[in-house]
């Protein structure tokens, strides 16, 4: 039986599982590689809400009820930005650009996306690998009925208002995965891998996009789960079921089976959505199910233990 496994993650929802993940999994047998599509520059700085919500996770730093930064935030940066006259639509603690300043001081020193990011998780005593799906730039760009709109812009500026009609991974096409990130996906030892409950078309899409990992997950030996972030229609977490209804999914769990149907093995789903089962034909991915929200630390790992449970039930 393989060992290795590898977690695909965007921010709040998949953080929570790859947090589960963590406490169940040792550091080498786990690898999490999250979404950078959200990545921007702002003051000058290099930001990557994705990995940096993924990594105060891990390390017991993150705001629960805000769903974003540090709970042991100050303001005073930001309050003075204000006072200045400066923009403030998108927040930064002064903790968190204490990170944001290192970051683009590293990478500013030539050093790469993946380097940084493993220096600053072990400065935040995590030991588990916490992947940027790639060390070249790709933005999530979010066409709307208000023309085209930069992710934060879309996200944080415009609170998903604007009506989305269409998305694209601006430089995906031109990306590459790193040698990190390739080395976790080798077929060798790979028990499984599972996708998160993030947003498919702003945290886990934009992974896909780079250098085909689509089609290498449809071609692993080893078992493909996916768990849903739609539950009873309603996303757990952030615009999904919104903009699924914009693009012209009916915003429920099965719409996400049939965005994953070529590359996933079974999508976990909650028990509230159990009717689902009536509704498969033989061409879409099997369905399973239990309890997938994740409001305690101990739902976390829970879920963790039930997604490995099924890695091993999928490979027989």
């Amino acid at each position: 039986m393989g060992t290795k496994v590898v977690a695909l993650c965007g921010g709040v929802g998949g953080a929570k599982l790859a947090y589960g993940l963590s406490h169940v999994l040792p550091p080498e047998e786990l690898s999490i590689i999250v979404n950078t599509g959200d990545d921007f520059e702002h003051f000058g700085l290099s930001i990557c809400p994705d990995i940096d919500t993924v990594m105060y996770t891990l390390a017991d730093l993150a705001h629960e009820g805000q769903g974003w930064g540090r709970a042991d935030e100050q303001w005073t940066t930001m309050d003075e930005i204000e006072r200045l006259g400066g923009e403030t639509w998108f927040k930064l603690g002064d903790r968190d650009i204490a990170l944001h300043l290192l970051r683009t001081q590293s990478l500013a020193s030539g050093a790469s996306l993946t380097a940084v990011s493993a220096q600053l998780a072990k400065r935040f005593g995590i030991r588990h690998a916490v992947l940027p799906m790639s060390n070249d730039p790709v933005r999530t760009m979010v066409e709307t009925n208000e023309g085209e709109l930069a992710f934060q812009d879309y996200f944080v500026r415009r609170r998903c208002e604007p009506t989305v009609c269409a998305l694209r991974y601006a430089g995906a096409e031109q990306a590459s995965l790193s040698p990190e990130v390739l080395r976790a996906l080798e077929n060798d030892n790979l028990r499984g891998v599972i996708i998160c409950p993030s947003n498919p078309y702003l945290s886990i899409a934009p992974i896909l996009a780079v250098a085909d990992l689509r089609e290498r997950l449809k071609k692993l030996s080893a078992p493909v789960l996916a768990v849903s972030p739609i539950v009873g229609g309603h996303a757990l977490k952030g615009p999904a079921a919104k903009m699924m209804a914009e693009l012209g999914a009916h915003g429920g769990a099965f719409d996400i089976a049939r965005m994953y149907g070529d590359f996933i093995d079974a999508l976990f789903v909650d028990s509230r959505d159990a009717v689902l089962e009536r509704q498969r034909n033989d061409a879409d991915p099997q369905l399973l199910f239990g309890d997938i929200v994740m409001t305690s630390r101990d739902q976390r790992i829970s879920l963790a233990r039930k997604c490995l449970s099924h890695l091993d039930y999928l490979r027989k």
